[in-house]
């Protein structure tokens, strides 16, 4: 994780260095006068068939098995398509990461990726780089996938990407362990809190003194602003800012569901939890370490594997709830957009259209538990075979919380690094949420202009 993670601030420092030269190549000359800024570029043509081959790189993912089913689908195009060349180039993990590698490219307004895998939160921030697949054949397949996110991708009434899977927070549970317990899921916070603690001190008394009660993602990074925002919205706590942009956040129900998970650090969960991304709980929870995990869709399919501990003796339910008597999951997913920059938007986008169409999302729903946007492939046995629960769960998947990206676009990207660092310092013991929400309702004031409630 740590090599990876120095791999790409290597290719940033390039790519800003790039940049930094294109700039001063004007030589000893006097600065010109500042100009107006140039508007946004109209996306390139789409390339004229030279009879050459044709080179399309997809930025893509790598939790869980993202990367080797990305790249099974681009052999698939390959095979189908002669000529056209599909690199997928392995991005950053943790989304910042990510985000901060396309804004580089961005920057440069390079060529040298064609299609992105983009975050559910940023199409609205990011609408201006990418090219209307309206434009290149989305409109005839894009009434098959969920129409909520259809109109999560579509900024000013431009598709700016073609949903790819989605994504809901699940509470993953050792079935074993429970009925060792004699428990039942639990469904609200506090009953996992008394479930995990049981669990956690029998355990260890049985001789694993490494078993812990609850790991989930604890890390300052977006991963946290989706499991605090969980915690909140099922505690009638707000979705930090409302819809109709006022800032929500600085309120009791909030402060009290964030001051009792920082009641969690070093009692039900590890200390270590607040430098926890989705791999590093799934690490401890696949090790059989854990008795509860908040995680993703594709952990399912992972813990079932060979090499897994706990295979065969686990299942997922919805997310605990607070005081609103029902659990919040955060929407999640990726998205694949085509660059306004690509030498090759046209085939670009077949790319992009074909890795998210009806066959490609079974695959990956099969093989890696992704969620299709497809609606379709909710009712196909083979789906459902691999993953029980997208039935039984279907409606967490399609009542997901959304966060906070379409009222404050395009500055979601500050917002919820804002949130998110607020959140952290709680769980750090630096300090109480009422104080942190306190100082973090002004900062949102400060970034968005929004009125607090």
């Amino acid at each position: 994780m740590r090599t990876k993670k120095m791999k790409w601030l290597m290719m940033l420092l390039v790519i800003m260095l790039m940049v930094s030269l294109l700039a001063g190549c004007g030589g000893t000359e006097e600065p010109a006068e500042p100009e107006e800024p140039a508007e946004p570029a109209e996306p390139a043509e789409p390339a004229e068939p030279s009879g050459e081959d044709v080179t399309i790189t997809v930025a893509a993912g790598a939790v869980g098995q993202e990367l080797e089913l990305t790249q099974a689908a681009a052999e698939r195009f390959m095979d189908e398509n002669p000529g056209v060349t599909v690199n997928v180039l392995d991005t950053p993990d943790l989304a910042q990461d990510r985000l901060g590698l396309y804004l580089q490219f961005f920057e440069a307004q390079s060529s040298e990726v064609d299609v992105y895998q983009i975050d559910v939160i940023w199409p609205g921030d990011l609408a201006e780089h990418f090219v209307d697949l309206n434009e290149y054949g989305a409109g005839d397949v894009i009434d098959e996938h969920f129409p909520a996110i259809v109109e999560n991708n579509t900024v000013d009434g431009k598709l700016v990407a073609i949903p790819w899977f989605t994504d809901a927070g699940l509470l993953y549970y050792r079935t074993d362990m429970l009925e060792k317990y004699n428990f039942e899921p639990p469904t609200t916070w506090d009953e996992l809190e008394e479930q995990a603690a049981l669990i956690q001190e029998g355990e260890r008394a049985d001789g694993n003194p490494d078993f812990v009660g609850f790991v989930w993602q604890g890390d300052s990074y977006e991963g946290l602003t989706c499991d605090a925002l969980e915690w909140i919205a099922s505690n009638d706590g707000g979705t930090i800012i409302s819809p109709d942009r006022m800032i929500t956040i600085n309120n009791t129900n909030a402060i009290e569901i964030v001051d009792q998970a920082a009641g969690w650090i070093g009692t039900i969960s590890p200390t270590g939890v607040t430098g926890f991304g989705e791999e590093d709980a799934r690490a401890v929870w696949q090790g059989g370490n854990a008795a509860f995990m908040r995680n993703w869709p594709y952990a399912y399919s992972l813990g079932q594997g060979s090499d897994s501990a706990v295979a065969g003796n686990f299942d997922v339910s919805p997310l605990p709830a607070g005081d609103s008597g029902a659990g919040a999951a955060t929407l999640g997913g990726w998205q694949l957009a085509v660059s306004k920059y690509s030498e090759n938007p046209e085939i670009a986008a077949e790319v992009a259209l074909f890795m998210a169409n009806y066959d490609n999302q079974k695959i990956r729903a099969v093989e890696g538990s992704l969620n299709p946007t497809i609606m379709a492939l909710y009712d196909d046995d083979e789906v459902l075979e691999a993953n029980p629960f997208f039935g039984s769960l279907y409606d967490v998947f399609i009542n997901a919380v959304a966060r906070p990206s379409t009222a404050t676009a395009p500055n979601y990207n500050a917002v919820s690094t804002a949130f998110f660092r607020a959140v952290h310092s709680v769980l750090t013991g630096d300090t109480d949420a009422a104080t942190a929400f306190e100082e973090l309702e002004l900062d949102l004031q400060d970034i968005t202009g929004f009125d607090i409630e």
